[in-house]
């Protein structure tokens, strides 16, 4: 049987229907009309694009929607272009003193976009794009921001001047817990440690910044402590007896000074070696004491 003709006037009149009952628009998958027999979404869909049952063809129900409803068709949205996005990009730092990322939600100069369907259509070269690219690729090419999957590579010889810089003004070596690093805008000590001990941004893995100081620099690591043998510990006794008359306890401190380069630094000291000799430290068997040993 031959299915009446439709008008867009009847078409816009089910949609409305449709929004009043379910708060959404319809689409071509839809299934059936409301208050009617037999009609479905998917042939109106069809008549409208291919020009069947009285309708001049070459639009679609989506199209239709966009055009007289204000509905956002997925299949014809506008085209992008790269200074539009930084354009917005723009503003949203001047609001927000920091980037978009993908998670900064909806786009208010361009309603219905999202910084999330930007960053796809970068990627996949929709909507006008080449492809090949990303939200933050852009903003770090043509903004200078800071894109953490593309970091610079570290060497140890930037490391190591950043760590004599750091030395230079606060008279103490970096730790990874030291913050900021002055000379590289968005690096810190805990990125270079990360890296170090992980073998990122082309560094070898299994080492750490405590131990580049060690080696580089001899600076004491704590976590890498020289062994101890009781011969050595009585000998640096009897030199401490020598200088001072008397025998030295856990609270005598330092041992003596090392030099690092053009700075003194505690290194050994008598309470560390009490702790060991007590906890089985560095070689050592435990269960003993300074004073145990030199009472011995």
């Amino acid at each position: 049987m031959r299915r009446p003709e439709l008008s867009i006037s009847q078409i816009l009149s089910w949609a409305d229907f449709f929004h009043e009952r379910t708060s959404r628009w319809p689409q071509r998958h839809s299934r059936f009309v409301y208050n009617t027999v037999g009609e479905k979404w998917h042939n109106i869909d069809m008549a409208l694009r291919r020009g069947y049952r009285g309708l001049p063809g070459k639009s679609s129900l989506a199209q239709l929607l966009a055009d007289r409803r204000g509905y956002r068709n997925l299949k014809g949205l506008p085209r992008f272009r790269e200074s539009t996005i930084l354009a917005w990009a723009d503003a949203y730092f001047a609001r927000n003193q920091k980037w978009p990322t993908t998670k900064s939600g909806p786009i208010p100069q361009a309603p219905g976009e999202t910084w999330t369907s930007v960053d796809s259509a970068l990627w996949k070269g929709l909507r006008g794009l080449p492809g090949r690219s990303s939200l933050a690729q852009l903003l770090a090419e043509r903004r200078g921001v800071r894109h953490t999957k593309r970091l610079p590579p570290f060497n140890v010889k930037t490391i190591l001047a950043w760590a004599d810089d750091y030395y230079r003004s606060h008279k103490k070596w970096p730790t990874h817990l030291s913050g900021s690093i002055a000379q590289a805008p968005g690096e810190t000590w805990g990125a270079v440690h990360s890296a170090l001990q992980q073998g990122r941004r082309g560094l070898p893995n299994g080492s750490s910044l405590s131990r580049v100081l060690e080696r580089y620099r001899g600076v004491r690591n704590i976590n890498h402590l020289p062994r101890l043998n009781y011969r050595r510990i009585l000998r640096w006794a009897d030199s401490f007896h020598r200088r001072t008359g008397q025998w030295p306890t856990r609270k005598s401190g330092a041992l003596w000074k090392r030099r690092e380069g053009k700075n003194s630094t505690a290194s050994e000291s008598w309470g560390g070696i009490n702790s060991a000799l007590q906890n089985g430290r560095r070689g050592l068997t435990g269960g003993s004491s300074l004073a145990r040993l030199l009472g011995e």
